[in-house]
């Protein structure tokens, strides 16, 4: 498929698609809507992350240190009190299964990425504080993105305080960790571990032929798919594509089933297209 083809294509889906493929480091060699403004579902997690490692680099958290898993936190709105989180809206039996206990904070930070897990998320968050994170997000040259709350805190999402991403902010901040723009070499290495072994392949990763080397995240909500990583060929210089979807609503309004599904196979070609191109994605595209 074609760059052509590729637009021909994401001009039919019913909603918003942004697109950012290129390698690191230079001018994107493909881009779609890479401004727009996505809800930013999971993706967020890799700028908590961010924030994780940095705080640990700079000697302010041990990532081995215990942290009390608990399922309550202070709302980012102010005088909102505590929200929890509703365990079959989760990803993962395993932080569940310490509630009451105790889990290590870069075990907690493995499961926000591998398994996307909210109540790990929240449990980072409650450690590193958001203005870290915003701090995450300024440092990569994040234009639009921002995280203004933990996950279900719907009291701060009333009112207004949420969580956004773009394409060209996502890709800004993986190829900041990717290059070692963001923390330290070992720092920046140890991120990327975390985000190689990602256990969600169904989007990006699904495009790739088997064994490609790719760090990334992705999150998902009712209407909204996204994509986001950094890719490692064997044969050509490392690369970020990001995609991100939010379908239009139902003319019920009601959930539709089918279109997730047709979100991660569209992500998934254009996964494959940019992997067509990878010798191609210089400055000039």
């Amino acid at each position: 498929m074609t760059w052509d083809e590729l637009d021909t294509e994401l001009a039919g889906f019913p909603g918003t698609v942004s697109v950012y493929a290129g390698r690191l480091g230079r001018p994107p060699a493909y881009t779609r809507l890479p401004d727009a403004r996505h809800y930013a579902a999971s993706t967020m997690k890799v700028a908590v992350l961010a924030a994780l490692y940095r705080a640990a680099e700079a000697g302010n958290l041990d990532l081995a240190a215990p942290v009390p898993v608990v399922n309550g936190f202070t709302s980012a709105k102010p005088g909102a009190g505590r929200f929890s989180c509703a365990s079959d809206y989760d990803n993962d039996e395993a932080v569940w299964a310490r509630l009451g206990d105790t889990a290590a904070l870069h075990w907690l930070a493995e499961r926000m990425i591998v398994r996307s897990s909210n109540l790990a998320t929240n449990l980072v968050i409650e450690q590193v504080g958001l203005p870290a994170i915003g701090a995450v997000w300024a440092d990569s040259g994040a234009r639009h993105s921002r995280t203004d709350r933990g996950i279900e805190d719907f009291a701060a999402r009333d009112a207004g305080l949420d969580n956004e991403v773009t394409a060209a902010d996502l890709a800004g901040l993986l190829g900041g960790i990717a290059r070692s723009r963001l923390a330290g070499p070992a720092a920046c290495t140890a991120m990327l571990d975390v985000l190689f072994r990602q256990e969600r392949g169904e989007d990006l990763a699904a495009g790739l032929p088997p064994g490609t080397r790719i760090a990334h995240k992705n999150g998902w909500v009712r209407g909204v798919r996204h994509g986001a990583g950094v890719v490692f060929p064997d044969d050509a210089p490392p690369y970020a594509v990001v995609v991100c979807t939010t379908a239009t609503p139902a003319r019920d309004g009601g959930a539709d089933p089918g279109r997730d599904d047709e979100a991660c196979r569209l992500i998934a070609r254009i996964s494959a297209t940019v992997w067509a191109g990878r010798h191609r994605l210089g400055p000039l595209g």
